[in-house]
């Protein structure tokens, strides 16, 4: 194997994994329109997270996994 072939088989490496990430982000992007028409989950409460962000604000959602003991 030369040095020609690794060198092409890297370029062919790239192209898929650069075409499989593309892939995975326009999926995560319709994920996310979906569901949020739907009105799964409201995006845009989590935009004010940064500036919300002190031991006293009031969280954003109430978290079921609560360990009460």
């Amino acid at each position: 194997m030369s040095v020609m072939d690794l060198h092409r088989y890297s370029i062919y490496a790239y192209i898929l994994m650069t075409g499989f990430l593309v892939f995975v982000l326009y999926y995560y992007i319709i994920y996310l329109y979906r569901s949020e028409k739907k009105g799964e989950k409201d995006f845009e409460k989590y935009g004010s997270l940064a500036l919300n962000d002190e031991l006293e604000d009031k969280p954003l959602e109430k978290n079921d996994k609560s360990k009460e003991k």
